[in-house]
């Protein structure tokens, strides 16, 4: 799959055109327009101001997504996947700390992409605002605004279900066409002034930082790091197209991104004096011929909506390989397509479209949302970097060049990081609150999990090999009464002897649970969409079997379905024996009835573990029955499963819990027995 994954082909560059490039594609919407708002209005700008601003851009984007995510990052992807997740997979052997970064620069994109659907989609929308369709005003006010954009959203994200893939199909002959008309534009602007070149110089980028011309200072690099912020969701992406797809047609998408850059700045220069009648400017759709403009509007909101996608299905992606490395619960995926790359997570759609409306809803304006724009990311590229440095050192590059990479890009992000720290108190901070909120949950998850694991002891895992003359013996024991004939845990086998002690506790301890047979079974999730096979062991028995289902990620996991099959076949071959049933509607039936048990944890409060560890342990086994539903994972939603609390006992138990026995109370002496209630 990841050889075909590879391969260039046009219907490839054309998904990726549809769902990669949406976010940093619609940059030119919203770019210039910050830096001229930033700046005090068009009146106060100059060629200085405008030539070092497009030369901040280009270098931006070239330095940032070309060299770094395009060039260097593609590079680092685990089975054909990318995203800081994917990255720190690669290299969590090299140190423990690397955690941290991942978890951090996570969040923080997480967090930053609800905000992309939100300020691209209301940025688009707001060229309709008072634009006149013969007598009347469709979108005379920001509410109209507002409601529109929260259609659009709810359209989109109802769409997410249907696959990248065939979004991808739909989406990517208009991205072309909306990349291909930003470049006309700037073309077309450009010839009134082919001067506009001399932007390119990388010195007018460092001039202009210290230039009086740029009333901002460094703080310019807010309004600028807007323009490479689609770079991060672009290396997330890489495990729905492909990294060749995506070499293959960055090159035009950078250029034409460029050239609307430059005719830009053309039409700023060339009109110091324009009034837009008391709208908000924004220098992309007046820079458009008037009779091209509502085209140009349809189009960016077109696009807008694509530019959300990129963000959303880079999302799926970081919360896929989030819950692989127990940084998040399990959650249910779908896949949409026979690609596992493509998928799709219920949940998390629904979150980030709630999230996304409640910042449409605050922020009102796509200029309050701009202001708020970018913090995250900035967090995030810096975690990336950290940990492609420790990737490129564990594909043995020399220290000098990986000590360059990080110097450099580390400088770089570090400067937009700064000057993005403005954007806090301007909104950002709703931004930092909804990471702070991830990043505390994936914290609790993973460190949870480390400090369980390190108490739970030798004693957590028994060999069930060694308890199945007992099993044994309970299914034959008169003196129980039946539980049932099929007694099925849903359980892993490690190295297909080794189960969690509760397990067997459930059976034989808490209320001896007598079944004909008893079923351990696991299900594993293979990358080829529909396989169906199954392993057995009985070690050398008629009633205890351990299954190893091997069902494809395109397959649904209705365990009871396929154990049904796999008992017909086990009792056909002679592996167990048969179970006829005597009250039946089925003539002739040979397997009996089931009962499923899920078993899950609960914090007892024989737990030693203090402080900081009891914390972090009891809510992170408070998120775990939170969040999922064990029946509806394992298709088991119409059965009869029983969800069993176990205690959770962790650290050594204290010896206050002994009890000394001392002689009876003598009340002899008593008068009445008013004194002994007394």
């Amino acid at each position: 799959m990841d050889q075909k994954k590879k391969r260039i082909s046009v219907a490839g560059l054309l998904i990726t055109i549809g769902i990669v490039y949406g976010d940093i594609g619609t940059s030119p919407l919203y770019v210039m327009k910050s830096i001229v708002t930033g700046n005090g209005g068009i009146a106060n700008v100059n060629r200085e101001l405008i030539l070092g601003s497009i030369s901040l851009i280009f270098w931006t984007v070239t330095l940032l997504t070309t060299v770094k995510y395009v060039m260097i990052a593609l590079n680092a992807t685990n089975h054909g996947e990318g995203g800081i997740f994917a990255l720190y997979a690669l290299v969590r052997k090299r140190a423990k700390w690397l955690v941290m970064p991942a978890l951090i620069g996570g969040a923080a994109l997480l967090a930053d992409g609800t905000l992309t659907p939100a300020v691209t989609v209301t940025t688009s929308i707001e060229g309709l605002k008072n634009m006149h369709f013969g007598s009347s005003i469709p979108v005379p006010d920001q509410n109209s605004v507002i409601i529109i954009t929260i259609v659009i959203l709810l359209l989109l994200f109802s769409i997410q279900t249907f696959g990248t893939s065939i979004i991808g199909k739909a989406f990517g002959p208009i991205m072309l066409i909306w990349f291909s008309f930003l470049g006309l534009i700037g073309i077309h602007n450009m010839m009134q002034d082919w001067s506009i070149l001399e932007a390119l110089n990388p010195l007018l980028a460092i001039k202009v930082l210290f230039s009086p011309a740029n009333k901002v200072g460094i703080f310019i690099l807010g309004s600028i790091f807007l323009a490479t912020t689609g770079a991060e969701a672009l290396y997330s992406d890489v495990g729905h197209v492909g990294r060749g797809n995506i070499l293959g047609s960055w090159p035009y998408v950078f250029i034409c991104l460029a050239l609307n850059y430059l005719g830009q700045g053309v039409w700023i220069l060339q009109n110091p004096n324009y009034h837009t009648n008391g709208t908000e400017l924004n220098p992309f759709f007046e820079a458009v011929p008037a009779n091209l403009r509502l085209f140009a509007i349809i189009l960016a909101t077109i696009a807008a909506i694509i530019a959300s996608q990129a963000l959303i299905t880079g999302s799926f992606t970081l919360v896929s390989e989030a819950s692989g490395l127990k940084f998040l619960p399990r959650m249910k995926i779908n896949y949409p397509t026979t690609e596992h790359g493509q998928i799709y997570i219920p949940a998390v759609n629904k979150m980030i479209c709630i999230v996304t409306i409640a910042i449409v809803m605050f922020f009102r304006t796509s200029e309050h949302m701009e202001a708020a724009y970018g913090l995250s990311i900035t967090v995030t590229m810096l975690m990336t970097t950290l940990l492609l440095f420790e990737y490129l050192g564990a594909k043995n590059h020399p220290l000098i060049l990986r000590l360059c990479f990080l110097i450099v890009f580390g400088f770089i992000e570090g400067m937009f990081l700064i000057s993005s720290l403005t954007k806090f108190t301007h909104g950002g901070y709703v931004t930092v609150l909804i990471a702070g909120f991830i990043g505390i949950i994936m914290f609790i998850w993973f460190f949870g999990n480390k400090i369980r694991d390190k108490h739970e002891g030798a004693n957590t895992y028994v060999r069930l090999d060694k308890y199945t003359d007992m099993l044994a013996d309970l299914s034959h024991d008169d003196d129980y009464p039946v539980y049932a004939t099929n007694l099925v845990y849903m359980a892993k086998v490690k190295y297909n002897k080794f189960i969690k002690r509760e397990i067997l506790y459930s059976i034989l301890d808490k209320r001896p649970k007598r079944a004909g047979a008893y079923w351990f079974v696991s299900v594993n999730i293979t990358n080829e969409p529909y396989t169906a096979k199954y392993a057995v062991n009985t070690y050398d028995t008629k009633n205890i079997i351990n299954v190893q289902l091997y069902l494809g990620f395109k397959k649904q996991t209705s365990v009871n379905v396929y154990l049904r099959q796999v008992v017909h076949d086990l009792i056909k071959d002679g592996t167990i024996e048969s179970q006829p049933q005597e009250y039946t509607t089925s003539p002739g039936r040979e397997v009996g009835d089931f009962s499923f048990v899920i078993v899950k944890d609960v914090v007892s409060s024989l737990t030693k573990l203090k402080g900081f560890e009891k914390w972090i342990v009891t809510a992170r086994v408070w998120l775990q029955n939170l969040s999922s539903n064990p029946a509806s994972w394992f298709g088991l939603e119409y059965t009869d499963t029983v969800v069993e609390s176990v205690p959770l006992i962790l650290g050594r138990p204290s010896r206050d819990l002994h009890i000394k026995r001392v002689a009876p109370c003598d009340y002899s002496h008593l008068k009445n027995e008013d004194e002994v209630i007394q």
